[in-house]
C-alpha cells in the first residue's frame, strides 16, 4: 500500500509564505505524476498544481505566479512553495500520487490545514 505523508501547513498572515511537503512510501520509478489539491469549507476539492515524471508543471489560474510545485532530489517527494498567500487560499491541502506498476492507482495524503488571516 502506498502512503503519502504531508507536512508544512499552518497559520500565516496575508502576503506570507508557507512550504508544504509530501513524501511517498514508494519508488520513484512507480510514480507517474504528483499533484496538490485543496478543499475549502463548503467547496469541492480543486486541483492546485501538478508535476509529472519529466518535470513538467501545471497550475490553477488562481495560484499562477504565486505557487511553485517541485520534486525533491529523491523524486518521491513533492513540495508546494506558496508565496503571496491570500485569505482565499485557506483550505485543507492534499497531496496526490499517480502510481503505475504493481500498485497502480491514485493515492491521497491525509491533508494539511493552511489558514491565511487577513
Amino acid at each position: 500500500q502506498v502512503q503519502l505523508v504531508e507536512s508544512g501547513g499552518g497559520l500565516v498572515q496575508a502576503g506570507g509564505s508557507l512550504r508544504l511537503s509530501c513524501a511517498a512510501s514508494i519508488s520513484i520509478f512507480s510514480i507517474n505524476a504528483m499533484a496538490w489539491y485543496r478543499q475549502a469549507p463548503g467547496k469541492q476539492r480543486e486541483l492546485v498544481a501538478t508535476i509529472n515524471s519529466g518535470g513538467s508543471t501545471n497550475y490553477a489560474d488562481s495560484v499562477k505566479g504565486r505557487f511553485t510545485i517541485s520534486r525533491g532530489i529523491a523524486k518521491n517527494t513533492v513540495y508546494l512553495q506558496m508565496d503571496g498567500l491570500k485569505p482565499e487560499d485557506t483550505a485543507v491541502y492534499y497531496c496526490k500520487a499517480f502510481v503505475v506498476g504493481t500498485t497502480a492507482g491514485d493515492y491521497w495524503g491525509q491533508g494539511t490545514q493552511v489558514t491565511v488571516s487577513s
